[in-house]
């Protein structure tokens, strides 16, 4: 067989979403559609599980009624890119998603236990492409957290790390700072 007759495919969000649309996925298939190729996540243990709903409640109460707090739907970040991050922040309300995923997102939030290396990597990437304004990362075995802002190219222009002891306001909800110890197992 010649190289040329063996080839990757590529999704696009497109492609991907009719394929969810039909039931090729099942709700065990834990995947995400980032840069055109499906990543198969690991399961949630319990921990990372609590972590989320923390951060949830105090993102949440943080924005307010305005804006709608999504734990791990999709996001559409451009063609080939719909992760489904721990948590996103967006306006509105879960109804106006009723038609299609947010593309436009003013916080997006991972708890990483297991995945650290990739949400560093490869997801801070396609996020800060897509100019998402600010990026936090829970990294559960350090219990910090990373707040990247200003997104520039395939990075951010401006990391934090923050601990116990400190704060941190969403560029977006400037007016209601969270104790970074709220956020933390």
């Amino acid at each position: 067989m010649s190289s040329s007759a063996v080839r990757r495919h590529r999704w696009t969000r497109a492609g991907y979403d009719r394929i969810v649309d039909a039931g090729g996925f099942g709700p065990e298939d834990r995947i995400e559609l980032l840069d055109g190729e499906i990543w198969e996540v690991s399961p949630q243990g319990s921990r990372h599980a609590a972590v989320c709903g923390i951060v949830t409640e105090a993102v949440q109460a943080a924005f307010g009624a305005d804006h709608h707090v999504r734990g791990q739907f999709p996001v559409a970040l451009d063609d080939v890119s719909e992760p489904e991050p721990d948590l996103a922040v967006v306006a509105g309300a879960p109804r106006d998603y009723l038609s299609a995923h947010p593309a436009t997102v003013l916080l997006l939030v991972e708890v990483s236990e297991s995945s650290l290396t990739f949400d560093r990597g490869r997801k801070l990437v396609a996020y800060a492409r897509n100019g998402i304004p600010e990026y936090w990362l829970v990294d559960l075995a350090a219990e910090k957290l990373e707040v990247y802002r200003d997104p520039s190219g395939t990075s951010y222009v401006s990391k934090a790390v923050l601990g116990r002891g400190d704060t941190v306001a969403p560029l977006h909800a400037a007016g209601s700072p969270i104790a970074v110890a709220d956020l933390l197992p």
